[in-house]
């Protein structure tokens, strides 16, 4: 089974940005973890440029008991709350761990389809 959620953080360095994931629902689930992929090239330290997503209860933390909605409630929480101590993107994580304000600028730079960096982000806001 496949399927879409959209994020929209409504705090935060994301705030008023809407992302869309995907999940992918694998054969064993719930024993195995569902493959999420965010579908938009997003600056943020936990999120690769090709969509990838760092969260531990993706990998590792997995268990059977935990299903879609903590996963869902755990992207919210990258949006809210992103972590520069477990980085896919350690350019974004070392600039919010190093320079906030700067990381903010780029954050909203990237989210109205701008540059950062010289990569070109997908326009995320209405």
């Amino acid at each position: 089974m496949n399927f879409e959620v959209s994020i929209k953080p409504d705090e935060g360095y994301y705030n008023e940005g809407t992302f869309p994931f995907t999940f992918q629902i694998p054969i064993l689930y719930p024993h195995d973890a569902p493959k999420v992929k965010c579908k938009v090239k997003v600056y943020h330290p936990n999120i690769d440029l090709e969509g990838n997503v760092c969260l531990n209860i993706l990998r590792e933390d997995w268990k059977p008991v935990l299903n879609i909605n903590t996963v869902i409630y755990g992207l919210i929480h990258l949006f809210t709350e992103p972590n520069y101590e477990d980085p896919l993107n350690y350019e974004a994580a070392n600039e919010l761990k190093d320079n906030p304000s700067l990381f903010e600028t780029n954050v909203h730079r990237a989210m109205w389809g701008g540059y950062v960096h010289e990569e070109n982000f997908d326009r995320v806001v209405d």
